[in-house]
């Protein structure tokens, strides 16, 4: 397999959070996207929904989890650094709650 690099953005729940996922997809991630996508190394992109099943007691963990995919690190900084502040500014748009950025390399994908 071909290294690939996973950047993701993690939305934690806390106590009296806002998250407006309309706002999220059809405003902020097709920013994100456009900007990142044409990049060199850009792989894929995934946004995840967390859900709740209350009939078995389950809650998530995050409200919601974005993952881009590179083949370097060194690429996605290049592309994301003179976007940087556009769309982390972005982010009160959307939510109160602070995202944990999570650099991992993919060592499975099928």
């Amino acid at each position: 397999m071909k290294t690939m690099f996973n950047i993701s953005s993690i939305y934690t729940k806390k106590e009296n959070y806002y998250f407006d996922f309309d706002y999220y997809i059809n405003n902020h991630m097709p920013r994100s996207i456009e900007i990142l996508s044409k990049a060199q190394g850009f792989i894929k992109v995934s946004v995840e929904k967390g859900i709740d099943i209350k009939e078995q007691n389950i809650e998530s963990s995050y409200i919601a989890m974005c993952h881009y995919y590179f083949d370097t690190l060194e690429n996605f900084m290049i592309a994301f650094l003179p976007y940087s502040d556009e769309l982390q500014n972005d982010i009160k748009n959307y939510t109160n709650i602070i995202p944990i950025i999570q650099i991992n390399e993919v060592k499975l994908s099928k």
